[in-house]
């Protein structure tokens, strides 16, 4: 399945229900206790659908599911509610919910209905890449760095989506010249390292050293370090990683 299962829910019994049932049914579940904090880790980590209750306390599940909209328009949502009258329905369906169920629910449905959006946000090609506070369109080429416009040359733009594409893996030079300059390039030229030089300084991210084996090199990063950081391989080449 791909990314996480959000549950934003403030009802103990419910998330350990949905929880380990979803668990039960192959899903990495995770879960946040009301709005404020359900919206941050949609926003920073790799949530591929929410499950969102819509009546949360602080900040209810109307708002969260409105920012969802207007910054993860791709993510979906469905909308979980003990009203369950025509007129609530509508009016999360209105404000961008995928689906909607009320409670209480079969967790069979849940599922079912989990596994439906899935496969339909799988179908759906790709518009955005959002990781560690850099956001991509890749219809308009527009990059924010917290919500900042950065303006990038179309090489560098190419090479930002590539590795935030594969965020997490690590990425060789080679493979790098290949995906971005194309064959013609020679594997012992330099020019991706002068690029990852140039998307550090133009976004302001991280430069942590790694060895080849994957341990941290320079010390573990402080807690004032961005979110985001393109680290070094050291011998092998980049890695894209998020941190928040």
């Amino acid at each position: 399945m791909p990314g996480l299962i959000l549950l934003i829910e403030d009802e103990p019994g419910i998330v350990d229900f949905v929880e380990r049932g979803l668990a039960a049914q192959g899903f990495e579940v995770v879960s946040a206790p009301d709005g404020e904090s359900g919206l941050q880790r949609a926003l920073k980590e790799d949530v591929g659908l929410v499950v969102l209750d819509m009546m949360l306390p602080g900040r209810d599940g109307q708002s969260v599911l409105a920012e969802l909209q207007d910054r993860r328009p791709e993510l979906p949502v469905i909308a979980l509610t003990a009203l369950s009258d025509v007129e609530h329905r509508v009016a999360g369906l209105d404000a961008g919910a995928a689906d909607y169920i009320a409670k209480p629910f079969s967790l069979a449905e849940l599922a079912a209905r989990i596994r439906a959006q899935l496969r339909v946000a799988a179908q759906m090609p790709q518009t955005t890449l959002s990781a560690g506070g850099v956001d991509i369109d890749l219809l308009t080429r527009e990059v924010k760095r917290r919500d900042n416009i950065i303006r990038l040359s179309t090489t560098e733009f190419e090479l930002l989506a590539y590795l935030m594409r594969n965020r997490g893996r690590v990425l060789s030079r080679e493979q790098i010249l290949r995906a971005v300059w194309g064959y013609e390039y020679d594997p012992g030229t330099n020019v991706v390292d002068v690029y990852v030089g140039y998307l550090r300084r133009k976004l302001g991210l991280g430069a942590s050293d790694r060895a080849a084996g994957g341990g941290e090199a320079d010390g573990s990063p402080g807690d004032g370090e961005p979110a985001a950081a393109i680290v070094t391989i050291r011998s092998v080449g980049y890695r894209f990683d998020a941190r928040g």
